[in-house]
C-alpha cells in the first residue's frame, strides 16, 4: 500500500478521475447524475487519503512527483507533486467536496446534470492549483477554477445570481491577467539570464530577481492572491459571491477557493519575491490590512440580519489571521497559519450546509425569522453550537489551535499586531455568540418553526465527518502540524537566504546561489 501511494500516478488519478465523473454526469440520467457525482468525489477522497500517512514527514522534499515534457518548445512540461505546504490542502479539496455534493441532493432540482458535472470541473481546477510545479500549469488551472463557479453561482445561485458572478470573475480575472504579465516577465528575465526557456517552477524560483523589479512582480502576484483570499480592501466580491450561490458554492469557496490566495503568498509571492516580500514596508502593510480585516470582518458581522452574509464576513477576520500569520515567517506563525486554513474550510464549510439546511425548511436566512429551533430540532441545534464554538476557537476545537499557534508566531516579531489580533477572538464570540442565542434559545415564537424537522439521516452523514475533525484536530492536532514542520523551515531559510542575496540589479548574484535544490528535488 505504501509503495502504490507513493508513486507517481496518484496525483494524476486524482486529476483525472473527476473530469471521468464529469462527463458521466453529463450522459447519465437527470436523477443519476448527483450519484456518479457523490460516487467520483467519495473515491477521489479514497484516493487521497493515504497520501496522509504515506507520507513522509522528515523532509522537504516533493513528493509523488512527476514532470513530463508538454509544450518542450516553450519549456512547459506537466510537473506536480506535494510538500507540506500542499498536502493539507489537497486533502482539504477532496475533504470538502464530497460533503458540498451530498448537501446538494435535495437543493438542485434543475440542470442537476450540468450542476454536478461543474462540481467536479471545479474539484480538478482546485487539485490542480495545489499540485501544480510547472507556473504554466498552475494558470491554466487557477482560470479552469473560474469557469465553474461562475456558472455555479450565476445559473443556480440567489434572485442577484448574475450580479454576484460577474462580480466574482471580474475581482478574480483582474488580478489573474496581472499575474500572468509577471509571470511572463520572469520566464523572460530566465531566458536573458541562462539561455533557456522554462515554466518549472523549481527553475525559475531560483531566479535572483533585482530588488526594485521584485517590488513591482511582487505587486502583481499579491494582488491575484489577495483579491481571492480576500485581502481587505478586496473583499467587496466576497459577501456577494456566498449569499448567492447555492450552499454547496458556498462550502466549496470558503472551504477550498479563499485559500489558494493564502497558498499563491506562501507557495510563489514569498519565494520567488523573498527581498520585496520581507521588507518593513510590505510586512507592515500586510499586518496592518490583515488587522482591518480581522476587526472589520467581525464589526460588519455582528451587525448583520442575514445568518449566511454574517457567516461569509467572517471569512474576512479569519483569512486576516492567516495573512498575518504567514507574514510573521516564523514557525509557529506559518504552521498556524496553515493549519487554520485547514480549520477555517472545515468550520465554515460546515456553517454554510447547517444554514442551508435552515433556508431548505424556511426558505429565509433571516435571523430574527427563527428562536427556540434548539427545542424542535436538537440534533441540528448541537452541531450548530459545536461548530460556532469551533469558530470563535473555543479550547478543544480546531479553531484553538491555529489561532493560538498564529498569536504565539506574531508576537515573537510583532507583539503590538499579536495583542491587537488577539482582541479578535473577542469580537469573534460578540457577533456568533448572538446568533447562536436568537436562533436556538428562547422561545419559538413563529408559528413556522413550531413544525420543522430536525435533520435526518443523509444530513447527518454530511456533518458527521466535520463535527470528528473539528474534534480530532482541536484534541490532537500533531499529525498535522508534523507533515507541514520540514516544508516550512525550509521555506523560511529559502525566504530568509535569499532576501539577503538578492541582487541590485539584474544578472546579480552571490556565490550563495549556484543552483540551489529549492524543493528539495534533487535529494
Amino acid at each position: 500500500m505504501s509503495n502504490i501511494f507513493e508513486s507517481h500516478w496518484v496525483l494524476s488519478l486524482l486529476l483525472i478521475l473527476p473530469l471521468a465523473g464529469a462527463a458521466a454526469c453529463l450522459i447519465v440520467r437527470e436523477e443519476q447524475s448527483r450519484h456518479v457525482a457523490m460516487l467520483t468525489s467519495v473515491v477521489a477522497f479514497l484516493v487521497s487519503l493515504p497520501l496522509f500517512w504515506t507520507f513522509r514527514s522528515g523532509t522537504a522534499a516533493i513528493q509523488n512527483y512527476v514532470s513530463v515534457p508538454w509544450i518542450e518548445a516553450w519549456g512547459i512540461g506537466y510537473t506536480v507533486g506535494i510538500d507540506g505546504i500542499s498536502i493539507l490542502m489537497v486533502l482539504l479539496t477532496t475533504f470538502v467536496t464530497p460533503l458540498a455534493i451530498l448537501g446538494s441532493y435535495t437543493y438542485i432540482q434543475r440542470n442537476q446534470r450540468a450542476y454536478y458535472a461543474m462540481l467536479l470541473l471545479l474539484l480538478t481546477a482546485m487539485i490542480g492549483v495545489f499540485v501544480s510545479l510547472d507556473m504554466f500549469l498552475f494558470f491554466v488551472f487557477w482560470e479552469i477554477m473560474l469557469i465553474p463557479m461562475y456558472f455555479i453561482i450565476g445559473v443556480w445561485g440567489g434572485k442577484r445570481k448574475i450580479y454576484a458572478a460577474v462580480k466574482f470573475f471580474l475581482f478574480t480575472a483582474i488580478g489573474s491577467l496581472l499575474m500572468l504579465v509577471a509571470i511572463v516577465v520572469i520566464v523572460f528575465l530566465y531566458y536573458r539570464q541562462f539561455g533557456v526557456i522554462t515554466f518549472a517552477y523549481n527553475d525559475l524560483v531560483q531566479l535572483p530577481i533585482a530588488r526594485d523589479l521584485q517590488l513591482v512582480l511582487f505587486s502583481a502576484f499579491a494582488l491575484a492572491f489577495a483579491i481571492k483570499v480576500p485581502l481587505f480592501p478586496f473583499h467587496t466580491w466576497l459577501p456577494d459571491a456566498h449569499v448567492e450561490a447555492p450552499t454547496a458554492g458556498s462550502v466549496i469557496l470558503a472551504g477550498v477557493l479563499l485559500k489558494m490566495g493564502t497558498y499563491g503568498f506562501l507557495r510563489f509571492a514569498m519565494p520567488f519575491f523573498s527581498h520585496a516580500a520581507m521588507s518593513p514596508a510590505v510586512v507592515g502593510t500586510v499586518m496592518v490590512l490583515s488587522l482591518i480585516g480581522i476587526t472589520y470582518g467581525a464589526w460588519v458581522a455582528a451587525v448583520q440580519p442575514d445568518a449566511k452574509k454574517l457567516v461569509a464576513y467572517t471569512s474576512i477576520a479569519h483569512l486576516g489571521f492567516v495573512m498575518m500569520g504567514l507574514f510573521s515567517l516564523t514557525t509557529q506563525g506559518i504552521q498556524g497559519g496553515i493549519l487554520q486554513m485547514v480549520n477555517h474550510g472545515i468550520s465554515t464549510g460546515a456553517l454554510f450546509l447547517l444554514i442551508g439546511m435552515l433556508y431548505e425548511r424556511r426558505h429565509t436566512r433571516m435571523i430574527e425569522d427563527f428562536g427556540g429551533v434548539a427545542k424542535v430540532m436538537p440534533v441540528f441545534a448541537a452541531a450548530f453550537l459545536l461548530v460556532a464554538l469551533s469558530s470563535i476557537g473555543l479550547p478543544g476545537t480546531n479553531g484553538f489551535i491555529g489561532e493560538f499557534l498564529i498569536l504565539i508566531g506574531t508576537f515573537q516579531k510583532y507583539p503590538v499586531a499579536a495583542f491587537i489580533a488577539a482582541t479578535g477572538v473577542i469580537f469573534a464570540a460578540a457577533y456568533m455568540l448572538p446568533m447562536v442565542q436568537r436562533m436556538l434559545y428562547g422561545e419559538v415564537d413563529k408559528e413556522e418553526n413550531q413544525s420543522l424537522a430536525d435533520i435526518g439521516a443523509r444530513e447527518r452523514l454530511v456533518l458527521a465527518p466535520a463535527l470528528i475533525m473539528i474534534v480530532l484536530i482541536g484534541v490532537y492536532p500533531q499529525p498535522f502540524l508534523s507533515r507541514t514542520a520540514a516544508s516550512v523551515d525550509a521555506l523560511i531559510d529559502q525566504v530568509e537566504r535569499r532576501a539577503v542575496s538578492a541582487p541590485a540589479v539584474m544578472g546579480g548574484t552571490d556565490e550563495r546561489f549556484d543552483r540551489m535544490p529549492i524543493l528539495g528535488l534533487d535529494e
